[in-house]
């Protein structure tokens, strides 16, 4: 059965929406206690966690995974309520930072020790919004809800806090507590998040609306109200653009607000100037010196392209004649049956499956399906299906959220099999 846009696209949608509602109301905290990379940090330590459990075995989107996720996210509300001090000599800003680097860092190292790391360092970033189960979205919202229900209920004090932290001090209110359970809450909601829509779209969600809502006013109910909006606007046309151009959906969101945040920035440029004749010819001006880049880049990168192409072809045509140890000259194809074998990156594998198709798609097509068989990760099997779809020119309906176990998985894979054996 054939899947419209709105069922392939509505979970991810409605995980769009409820990440946008939570978000776009911890940004504006975040951006009055200007600690703009608490998010990206707080994110960051989270998702270490779940690179640890994954060293033991833990797959990412398990119960465990969430329950080291969390964590280590309560450890780093730890440390952030602690780094702050009414008469800081570091701005708390330098230690937020600081943090996020050391829990990058560690995550590599630690993720160097386990199979398929590089993978795994992809889907933290990006995440697997698109493959985002309709329990796992109902979950979040009910934790969502419920750290929305807290702060409405101590909204003064955290508002407080955010807006005005000299006069929570005299008012004799204990910031350090209120900020450990601020940034407690903020990690419940990033534990949940990173795991599905990963690091990058995590941190623009919570930064973005908040700068743009900011921009434009400076009232509290307006500015959640335009978050909200944005969000939604965005979220629509960045999912919309990803299905229609068969790219990755939380990269093209980000994108998405990236663009939406340039064009408020330059409109309110204009429009609040003083002279908008003037400031909408320094625009215009800038625009022109920009397209003028752009071009330039793209003419240099084809003019490096065509002379890397021409000794990519001289390297490959004298590696083409090397000579095995029977003597007998090794051709293009075993080279590369060579590299696939000797490859353990599934990625790499792949790379090397679609170059394989140029000389014998029926050998390229059986090795993508031994890939898609083996493969853990949702957005890697998303990738092989694309490759098996472009190589043997026909789309199969394979629910790359689901292994190979499931049956109806299966009739696809002995689908795409018998398409296999009968190429030539």
């Amino acid at each position: 059965m054939d899947l419209s846009l709105w069922d392939i696209m509505a979970p991810a949608f409605f995980e769009c929406l409820i990440l946008v509602g939570i978000h776009s109301y911890l940004g504006l905290h975040v951006i009055r206690r200007k600690v703009i990379f608490v998010d990206l940090a707080l994110a960051q330590i989270a998702a270490l966690g779940t690179t640890v459990g994954f060293l033991f075995g833990i797959m990412p989107g398990s119960a465990g995974a969430y329950w080291f996720s969390l964590s280590f996210a309560i450890l780093g509300a730890a440390i952030f309520s602690l780094s702050r001090f009414r008469n800081e000599k570091i701005p708390q800003e330098a230690i937020i930072g600081l943090t996020y680097a050391i829990a990058a860092s560690v995550a590599i190292l630690v993720i160097d020790r386990a199979p398929h790391g590089a993978e795994h360092i992809k889907e933290l970033l990006t995440g697997s919004i698109l493959w985002v189960k309709w329990s796992t979205i109902a979950y979040a919202a009910v934790v969502y809800l419920a750290v929305g229900v807290f702060h409405y209920i101590f909204r003064e004090k955290f508002i407080l806090i955010s807006e005005n932290p000299d006069k929570a001090y005299e008012s004799g209110l204990s910031v350090r507590f209120w900020d450990f359970l601020f940034y407690i809450s903020f990690g419940i909601v990033i534990t949940h998040s990173v795991g599905t829509a990963g690091v990058l779209l995590v941190f623009v969600f919570l930064v973005v609306p908040a700068v743009i809502s900011i921009m434009i006013t400076d009232v509290l109910w307006k500015q959640l109200l335009i978050g909200w909006g944005m969000g939604l606007i965005v979220s629509i046309g960045g999912l919309y653009v990803s299905y229609q151009a068969d790219l990755p959906s939380g990269p093209t969101v980000v994108a998405f607000y990236g663009i939406l945040l340039i064009i408020v920035s330059l409109t309110l440029f204009v429009v609040r100037a003083q002279d908008r004749r003037t400031a909408l010819k320094k625009l215009i001006s800038g625009l022109i010196g920009f397209i003028a880049l752009v071009i330039m880049i793209i003419l240099i990168g084809k003019n490096l392209k065509t002379r890397h192409r021409y000794h990519q072809k001289e390297n490959f045509s004298t590696h083409s004649k090397m000579k095995t140890p029977t003597g007998l000259v090794r051709n293009p194809l075993d080279s590369l049956q060579i590299l696939f074998n000797n490859n353990g990156d599934t990625e790499d594998k792949i790379a090397v499956a679609v170059r394989i198709a140029e000389f014998d798609k029926k050998n390229a097509l059986l090795k993508l399906i031994d890939l898609l068989q083996q493969c853990q990760y949702p957005f890697l099997r998303e990738d092989i299906i694309k490759k098996i779809n472009k190589i043997s020119g026909k789309t199969f309906n394979y629910n790359t959220e689901k292994s190979a176990k499931n049956e109806q998985n299966k009739i696809v894979l002995s689908k795409i099999k018998k398409i296999a054996e009968n190429q030539p």
